[in-house]
């Protein structure tokens, strides 16, 4: 990871967001809600420039950030988000229904756990982005990579989980049996027959997956 000097000063790069978006980062800082880190979610808009997707599917909508940042430099993008969080569905809807691309975002309202016949009926996609339950990250992508194109990515946010998967002791068990499942899903993932698999120490760690073009 980068250390806290450097973090500052890429982030203190970046271009400032619109009002909208401004006031997501405030409510999301005030109510500490988890949104992808700038430096992360920057990283992965310059991605999706470069891949140009047509449809993406987001697992983890929390407030609607990260699927409006999307649609905001993919402005012939569809994107279908879920979520399970009943407060957090209602703040989405309110942030996104204010945004002049919410006709680009289709809400599927559940856990990412048990609407795969809902998002089967959206599919295929071209990129699949998690950012959802950590401890369930293997099993959306088992779920979901399925909908995946032959040429398609797969990016998965906080595989680095602040740090802790390289710390040798954890002393909180809660924390320690999360840390162990990301971890034992960054070594599932890093060594997927079907799949390239790079990890960015940006933001709380990015993990990006090129399918390889086989069928799975």
């Amino acid at each position: 990871m980068l250390n806290e000097k450097l973090h500052s000063y890429i982030e203190g790069l970046i271009s400032e967001r619109n009002l909208l978006l401004t006031e997501m980062e405030n409510y999301a800082s005030v109510h500490n809600v988890p949104i992808m880190e700038l430096s992360g979610i920057e990283t992965m808009l310059q991605l999706l420039r470069i891949h140009h997707p047509q449809k993406i599917l987001e697992v983890g909508t929390a407030i609607g950030y990260s699927a409006l940042r999307m649609v905001h430099v993919l402005p012939n993008a569809q994107i279908v988000t879920i979520e399970r969080d009943l407060e957090r569905i209602q703040v989405a809807e309110q942030f996104i229904n204010r945004s002049e691309h919410s006709d680009q975002i289709t809400l599927i309202k559940g856990d990412a756990l048990e609407v795969e016949d809902a998002i089967s009926r959206h599919a295929p996609f071209d990129v699949i982005f998690i950012d959802a339950a950590k401890g369930q990250y293997k099993k959306f992508f088992e779920i979901y990579s399925k909908y995946l194109n032959n040429d398609g990515m797969i990016i998965t946010d906080n595989v680095l989980f602040k740090g802790l998967v390289a710390e040798p002791v954890i002393e909180t068990k809660r924390i320690r049996n999360l840390v162990k499942k990301i971890d034992e899903f960054n070594h599932w993932l890093m060594s997927h027959p079907s799949y390239d698999t790079v990890i960015l120490p940006v933001g709380d760690g990015v993990a990006i997956s090129k399918r390889r073009g086989e069928s799975i």
